[in-house]
């Protein structure tokens, strides 16, 4: 699956490592403790759960003498891995006051100052890096849940704290909506080789694509807002019945984090506080559902992930655009493919022809979780840097809101 090469890999092992203690540097211990809800879990688990990875799968299996850090810590921390053992309710995670969050950086700090050690020492194989390397990935993907974990976390406050008290940037005008066409036929999907990927990535595969279009830019909160005002999610005839039962118990009516404003317009909760909604923005934090009745409400549809990654590979790959809410469209041709929203598609998640997962505990990272979910694509704001490419493929149930899920039409 790709891996760096020593010393390489040490010096990205270190500099991601330090990006997750940054995000969760301006906290309070107690922000670090609480769980919103059984989707989402604390900041301190986060931090402790990656530090985990590594402890359990590379210093357990290659450090001479290995001890752990604490032995309870193998239950505790454990995410979803049957191979490994029991595990502590998912739901449960806010329960855990101790350890304290000074112990867990300590936890951090221990197996750090071990892993460094461990290479430094010479240990050295294919084996070991490619783990490395997924650990470092598996953290990178952590890093983006803690934000939006967070985020959740924060709206639920009716204070409506901010994570980043400096304002958002300000948003330009998004450009008119496009249809770019293609052409399609046969088309080279999964990944091609070089650099890492994940093993629901291969293998690389053919599949027939018919002409399609796709919408040369997400849809925005003003285009969404059309949507409501026309009565969207009144009218039973756009949606999956799945999503026509939340609207009747009043679940859905609008995305997650609008707020309405005693005046009669909207704010949205960001990272940044409760703000004006911007109508310029993408529409973020929608759900499979949404997503798709609003696409009918357009006389579209959403794309499939293989039209998807066939026209992401003509389009530019953003490496992330540095802030915590989506930017407006910007440019000409076909524009927010990465780095604003993850996109939702109308495919389940499901194996590509051939695929084998790892084998051992290693090998439940992705292929036990391929039913009852869609497949989302691109990267959002919240996406660590470098962390795109257009063979990624993100996956939710179809209810699923917190993560900073937009909307691109397809037709």
């Amino acid at each position: 699956m790709g891996a760096r090469q020593y010393p390489d890999l040490l010096h990205a092992y270190a500099t991601v490592r330090a990006r997750s203690l940054e995000i969760a540097a301006p906290l309070s211990a107690e922000d670090c403790c609480a769980q919103s809800m059984p989707d989402a879990s604390p900041i301190k688990w986060h931090l402790a759960h990656t530090t985990w990875f590594f402890e359990t799968f590379i210093l357990e299996a290659h450090e001479a003498g290995f001890a752990p850090f604490h032995p309870a810590f193998r239950v505790l921390f454990n995410s979803y891995y049957n191979g490994i053992g029991a595990k502590h309710p998912r739901p449960q995670r806010g329960l855990l006051t101790r350890p304290a969050l000074d112990e867990v950086r300590a936890y951090r700090h221990d197996v750090d100052r071990r892993i460094a050690r461990l290479l430094a020492g010479g240990a050295s194989s294919p084996a070991l890096a490619a783990l490395l390397e997924l650990g470092l990935q598996h953290e990178q993907q952590h890093q983006e849940l803690m934000l939006t974990d967070l985020k959740h976390l924060l709206s639920r406050n009716p204070l409506y704290p901010a994570y980043e008290a400096t304002q958002a940037p300000g948003a330009a005008d998004a450009p008119p909506l496009a249809w770019i066409g293609f052409e399609g036929g046969l088309a080279e999907i999964g990944h091609e080789g070089g650099g890492f990927c994940f093993d629901n990535e291969l293998p690389r595969h053919r599949s027939y694509l018919a002409p399609f279009a796709l919408a040369s830019r997400l849809a925005t909160n003003g285009d969404y807002l059309a949507f409501i005002e026309a009565g969207g999610y009144r009218d039973p005839a756009l949606w999956l019945a799945e999503g026509w039962d939340q609207v009747c118990a009043g679940e859905l009516a609008h995305p997650l984090y609008w707020v309405a404003h005693g005046g009669g317009g909207w704010q949205e909760f960001t990272l940044h506080g409760l703000q004006p909604l911007d109508l310029r923005r993408p529409v973020t934090h929608v759900s499979l559902y949404e997503a798709d009745a609003y696409a009918r409400w357009r006389a579209a549809r959403l794309p499939t992930e293989a039209e998807w990654e066939f026209a992401a590979r003509r389009a530019a790959l953003d490496l992330g655009q540095g802030s915590l809410h989506p930017q407006a469209a910007a440019g000409e041709g076909l524009v927010q493919m990465f780095g604003a929203c993850w996109q939702w598609t109308a495919s389940s998640y499901a194996p590509y022809p051939g695929y084998a997962p790892a084998p051992g505990a290693i090998g439940e990272y992705n292929g036990k979780f391929m039913v009852n979910q869609y497949v989302l694509r691109g990267s959002s704001c919240a996406t660590p840097r470098g962390h795109a490419r257009a063979s990624y493929r993100n996956f939710f149930p179809a209810a699923a809101r917190w993560q900073f899920t937009g909307i691109r039409l397809a037709r």
